[in-house]
């Protein structure tokens, strides 16, 4: 069944506060671990305006709203600039902050998971019940797919810091990669292959905060 525009526009509110919430979480690791950067950046904040970025935050999922049938959507936020010579050790710390924006995405999801499901172990309208492990389940499966998406080894994506250490990249090699970064994502998620992948992949990391949900659900049920 075909979202509504309004269902659609209230996800991508969701996908601006994720995407502030994974932003802040690499600014404010990077600052933890010695970086003043983000700080004096002004990217140590919830504020979503700061966060935004035209391509990944705007362009790409309103377009993905007013085209997808369904709720398909995704995007990323203004990469958070960090001077690794700042950290007692730069690989280590540069990796851990990279990481941080994606486990800010599972613990919205872990969130979500027991918020919705103690209302719904609350509620007693079984219409209600439904309306409520629906939005639950999108706003997971939302972050669910920043997670993996913001994995991919491609920048801006976080994934992409991590593979430029494991393989040695030198900096002049990567800045090379990043130039053609966006235009690769692009190319991606408009195939087939790589929307089913990413699909799986997506299903598979939501699984389980499916299942926290169902099971704090019963907790409630029980309890009332």
């Amino acid at each position: 069944m075909d979202a509504t525009l309004a269902e659609k526009f209230a996800l991508f509110l969701v996908l601006l506060g994720s995407l502030s919430i994974h932003e802040w979480a690499h600014a404010w690791t990077a600052d933890k671990l010695g970086d003043p950067t983000p700080r004096a950046m002004g990217r140590i904040t919830l504020n979503p305006i700061a966060h935004i970025d035209l391509l990944g935050t705007i362009i790409i999922p309103l377009t993905m709203i007013l085209l997808a049938p369904g709720f398909a959507i995704l995007g990323w936020g203004k990469p958070v600039i960090i001077d690794p010579r700042n950290f007692k050790k730069p690989i280590r710390d540069d990796i851990l902050t990279s990481l941080a924006g994606p486990a800010s995405n599972l613990l919205l999801a872990l969130g979500a998971a027991i918020i919705f499901g103690a209302w719904v172990g609350i509620t007693h309208d079984g219409v209600m019940a439904e309306k409520i492990v629906k939005i639950g389940f999108n706003i997971i499966f939302l972050n669910a797919l920043l997670c993996v998406f913001n994995l991919i080894p491609i920048p801006p994506l976080d994934g992409s810091h991590v593979l430029r250490h494991l393989v040695k990249m030198s900096d002049l090699t990567f800045i090379q990669f990043a130039q053609w970064g966006s235009l690769i994502l692009i190319i991606l998620i408009n195939l087939d292959p790589f929307q089913e992948l990413l699909r799986n992949m997506v299903l598979g990391a939501s699984a389980p905060f499916g299942a926290v949900m169902e099971m704090v659900a019963g907790i409630f049920t029980r309890g009332r």
